[in-house]
This record gives C-alpha cells, structure tokens and sequence, in this order.
C-alpha cells in the first residue's frame, strides 16, 4: 500500500468534465445536515426550509466574509416542492407558502449578492423526501432551472434503479449542457450503485458530473465522520485517482458549527475534507455560530490547500499506531510541493506528542522545504528530510502543514 500510494504522489493524467465549472473544489452553503426537511414554517419560521432562510444565509455570507473566502454557492436540498408538479405545464413547481415568490425570484436575490444558486431533484420517480422526482421529466427539469437561473443542481438517487444511472446521469448531464446556462452538475450516481453491490466506474462519472457522492449521508457525529475519513483512507474502486479541476469526489457537508463534534474533530474534519480536494459546503446556522468555529471555517490557509489549482486529492499513505499520514500535492505539478495532515484518533484525553522525520512525512526533496503549520500560521523554517518535526497533536485533532521546496 505504501508503495501504490509513493507511485501516486508522482504525475497523473486525468479527465474531468469540462464545462468550465468546479476547476477547484466547489464551496458554499447547503441546507441538508442542519435543516433536514423542517417544513414547518408555522410553528418554527427561523429554521424551516423556505425562502427566508436562504436570504438570510445568503445575507450572513456576504455581511460575514464567507462569500469573499470563496463559499459562493447558496444551495437547496429536499423539501422545497410542492407535492405535485403544475398540472397545465408539467413544470415543478416550489411549495407556493414556503416559497411565495418562486425560484427565480430567490435565485435572482442570491445572485443579487454576488453569490451563486443551488437546488436539488432526484433522477428516480420521486426525491428522497417524497416530492416529485425528474425520471421522465428530466429534459423538462432542466430546462426550467435554466429558466429560473440555477447555477448548480444537487442530483440524487432515491426510487431509482442504480442499473440506468450509466444512462441516466450522462442523459441529464446533456440536458443541462443543452440549455445553455452553465449549471454544475452533483451527482449521487457511484453513492447509490455502491449499496446496490454496482462498481462504479469513476473516469465515466467524471465525464459528466462536477462533484459527486460515493458513500453515506453524513450525521452530526465523530463516529459518522471517522466512517467517512476511513472510506476515502481505503479509496476503493480508485476514486481519489479521478479527482482533478472540473470533478471532485463529495465526502458530504461540513458539521463545523453544529452539535455533534467537539472543536478539535471540527478541526480535524476541516482540515481533511481541505487535504481530500472535498467540496466545502457549510451545513450549519449561520446566525448561531460560535467565532471559534467561524474562525474554522474562514482559516485562508486551510482553503488555499483545498482550493490549490493542482485539484489532487490528497490520500492517506499510512497508519502508525493512533495517528494517520495523509498527504496532498501542491501545484505547481512535478514541483515537489507538499500539504500533509497528521490526524490523531486517540480519545484518551491527553495530547499526543509525535516526533517524525521529513522523509517518513513523504518530503525527500534534498533541496529542503518552508514548512508553515496551517491553522496557526507558525513557520517552521527551513527543513531538510533527515530533519525531526516534533509535532503535539490534541486528541482526534489535527496537525495540518504546507511543505513547499526551497527554490
């Protein structure tokens, strides 16, 4: 494995859709993890899924510097339909009491912001949720969220039949392309095949979708997020090989700013879902945030490292006792530049102090490296591969640093 995973950190020739879109991982804001299908905007108005909650997103993302750090998606999830589609058009159509004024309206107020917008719909007969799916609409679909001005569609897979996706999704990816409107395309096409036991065939799915999900839903937890971190850790079916401007692999939302993960795991998962080239969409409150939290999610060097032109998705190279080695190359390609991430999974309440040489961090460029720590900036110096870094590593935290050679 170590071998296989040496060969990877050399040169490797990739094809990505090309449509323009997502040449970086994608960023913003999606609904799912935090709001759920609240629809109950009568007894609960501040957090059901509605029009209101997304202004006030897309209002917080602008007054609160997220939009300028490049989150710039504000995207819907399930449960914004109605129950049935317009009867005299066949158009889909938004609950008419969550969303008075329509989708174009909440899209123009977006893109009012100098932000861009999202939705969802399902390829099967009906979304996850239950509302009304895109099978045999799809050509009608797309042109209407062309119509409404959709920048992104979020495309899922419930009450489907994984066996047609390889047809399926190409055929949507088509009929958005057709319409003439860039609109990146989020695929759930190698998640769904997967627990059908159906391998997925990875350089196809980059063909055609931006960003797509191959494993489960995400929940407010350390044990959801570990399983996650482990899935992308074995790589199976060689995803993180297809990663590259124009399609990334989605290990799902961000939990920064929720419940379920203490301020070290939201660290650490900002921290690898940055050195996994993953999408960054936030899923949280926007109004509630913590600044400790905030300060998270707006750390400019730990973007950089996800949003590197390179768009190689950084892989774990080895496991040594509690803690995990992954690593990311930098642009520009053939450069010897280098993010590593140590994350430590030891939950016994003492931080963990872990001294390694250069060369056992996979950094053997003789001619040295600027080593700089990326969540608190510190500057490490000048450092050769026979050189010791002592590292001091919270526990399931993270120790996550750029390596750039000395030129």
């Amino acid at each position: 494995m170590k071998c296989l995973a040496v060969l990877w950190l050399c040169v490797l020739s990739v094809h990505s859709l090309n449509n323009g879109l997502a040449r970086t991982p994608p960023m913003g804001f999606l609904s799912w993890e935090r709001f759920r299908c609240n629809t109950d905007c009568k007894n609960d108005p501040d957090h059901c899924i509605s029009e209101n909650l997304y202004m006030k997103m897309a209002d917080i993302m602008v007054s609160e510097g997220y939009r300028d750090l490049g989150y710039e998606y504000v995207t819907i999830d399930d449960c914004w339909l109605a129950k049935e589609r317009d009867n005299k058009t066949g158009r889909l159509q938004p609950d008419p009491a969550r969303f008075p004024h329509g989708i174009k309206h909440l899209a123009q107020y977006i893109h009012s912001k100098g932000l861009k917008f999202g939705i969802y719909e399902d390829y099967g007969t009906k979304t996850c949720a239950g509302y009304p799916g895109s099978l045999e609409h799809m050509k009608l679909d797309a042109q209407t969220f062309a119509d409404w001005e959709v920048d992104l569609l979020k495309f899922d897979g419930c009450y489907s039949d994984p066996k047609t996706m390889d047809k399926g999704y190409p055929m949507m990816a088509a009929y958005l392309n057709a319409t003439r409107r860039p609109i990146l395309f989020a695929c759930e096409w190698p998640l769904y095949q997967n627990v059908r036991g159906i391998k997925p065939n990875y350089r196809e799915i980059a063909k055609y979708c931006n960003m797509w999900r191959n494993y489960d839903d995400i929940q407010d937890s350390w044990v959801s997020t570990l399983s996650i971190i482990d899935y992308y850790a074995k790589n199976a079916g060689g995803f993180a090989e297809v990663a590259a401007p124009g399609g990334f692999n989605d290990p799902d939302e961000l939990l920064v700013g929720n419940f379920g993960l203490s301020f070290y795991q939201q660290k650490s998962q900002f921290g690898l879902w940055s050195i996994m080239a993953s999408p960054l969409f936030m899923s949280t409150d926007l109004r509630t945030i913590r600044p400790e939290e905030k300060a998270i999610l707006q750390n400019k060097r730990v973007i950089a490292i996800n949003q590197d032109p390179l768009g190689a998705q950084g892989i774990q190279i080895y496991m040594l006792s509690k803690f995990d080695l992954w690593v990311k190359r930098l642009a520009p390609e053939g450069s010897g530049n280098r993010a590593f991430a140590i994350l430590n999974r030891d939950d016994n309440g003492a931080p963990r102090v872990l001294p390694l040489t250069l060369h056992s961090l996979m950094l053997t460029n003789p001619k040295g490296y600027i080593l700089t720590d990326a969540f608190t900036g510190k500057s490490y110096g000048k450092m050769f591969p026979n050189d010791t870094l002592k590292m001091t590593i919270d526990p399931t935290s993270i120790f996550l640093a750029t390596a750039y050679v000395i030129t």
